[in-house]
This record gives structure tokens, sequence and C-alpha cells, in this order.
């Protein structure tokens, strides 16, 4: 039922870790897919790395899982900063909004404890009253979730998420970045529904047309 999907990542790796399974899927189906991140958290990296790391590494994972590299957009606000920039981000959402019209939004969920994160899934909620929206799992990040919004995953879709995350070499000590991370997490998603794979969302808003 959904033609046109835009990704809100905080963090130029979060839409590859929190819903990179259901935008290969979504690609897959021939959906369009647009994500915009935020930040490419310059300031968080090893000092051995040049400062246009993670951007770099950004362009490789959308491309590995299918995204368009005209579907991209890309800010830089300064990481664990986002709450003094709302206003400002929130009329950059607006103008996503207006240009791309999309009938989904993935975005953090409202449980995320990481301020950026939060402030994307707030303001994101305040720009798309009118749209369908769906929080993805970061469990890192979780105290809690509500777990009543699945999407149904194919071995495939998760290779390329996979895929895509191998990309951030910057990001490879972290250990939910790993393919044996992700696998069993999907395991665990899926057996919650009786299927074999599958990512968890908190389901924000149900616009049916």
């Amino acid at each position: 039922m959904f033609k046109r999907i835009l990704v809100l990542a905080p963090h130029t790796d979060d839409g590859e870790l929190g819903c990179g399974g259901a935008v290969a899927r979504f690609l897959e189906e021939g959906r369009e897919v647009f994500q915009a991140a935020f930040s490419a958290a310059a300031r968080s990296l090893p000092k051995s790395c040049p400062p246009d790391t993670l951007v770099r590494e950004w362009k490789a994972a959308t491309s590995a899982i299918g995204i368009p590299a005209g579907n991209l957009v890309r800010y830089d606000f300064p990481v664990r900063e986002f709450p003094a920039y709302r206003q400002e981000i929130l009329e950059n959402i607006i103008v996503l909004r207006r240009e791309l019209k999309p009938d989904l939004v993935l975005l953090p969920a409202l449980e995320d404890i990481h301020q950026d994160h939060q402030t994307i899934a707030l303001e994101g909620i305040r720009a798309f009253k009118q749209i369908s929206i769906l929080g993805y799992e970061l469990p890192w990040n979780n105290l809690y979730f509500r777990n009543n919004s699945f999407i149904i995953l194919q071995e495939p879709h998760l290779q390329k998420k996979a895929a895509a995350l191998a990309c951030y070499h910057s990001q490879a000590h972290r250990p939910y970045c790993g393919e044996t991370f992700l696998l069993s997490l999907a395991r665990t998603r899926g057996s919650q529904i009786d299927a074999e794979f599958a990512e968890l969302y908190s389901l924000i808003r149900l616009v049916v047309s």
C-alpha cells in the first residue's frame, strides 16, 4: 500500500541499522525509497579517521542496499546536540515532506533514549501528521519497545542489510553492526510472528486512504 518511503536517519548509519531489511524489500518490490541523514557524527569517529569517513561509508552503504544516490539527502547537525537545533531540524523535515510527498515514514522509535534520535522522532511526528509512521528498533537504545508491527523479510533482504553495514568500516568494532547480531535479531523477531525473519517496528500512526 506504500509507494514512496522516506527514512529519517539521525546519523549516517541509523537507517541501515534500523530498517535496512525493510528498505531492501521495498526496493525489490519496486517502491521508491528516500533517505535523509542529519549528521555524519564526525566527532564520534576515532582520531585516526578523516572527518568525512562516515559520509563516504554512508554513500557506499546506501548504494549496496540499492537506494539511488539521487534519493539521498544529508544535513550536518552536530552529533549529540540535536535538541538545540530542534526548530531548524523541523523546518528541514517539512521541506522533505513538501518535496518528496512520502506515504510512509520510518524514523527512530519514541522509546529511543539517544537525544539525537528522540529529536528526529518528535520532529518527524510533528511534521508528518497525516502520514503513516513506523518507529524502527535500535535495541541498544531502547529501554522498552512496543512490539506491535513487523515487516517480514527473506534471507536475501538481510544479506543486503549485512552488505550495507559492512561498508561502515569505522563502526566494525560495534557488536550490533555485525552480521551475526542482525541475523539473530531478525530470527528472534520472526519467531514472534511465526516467520523465519522480520524487523520489528513501533506503530506510531497508520493512515489508510
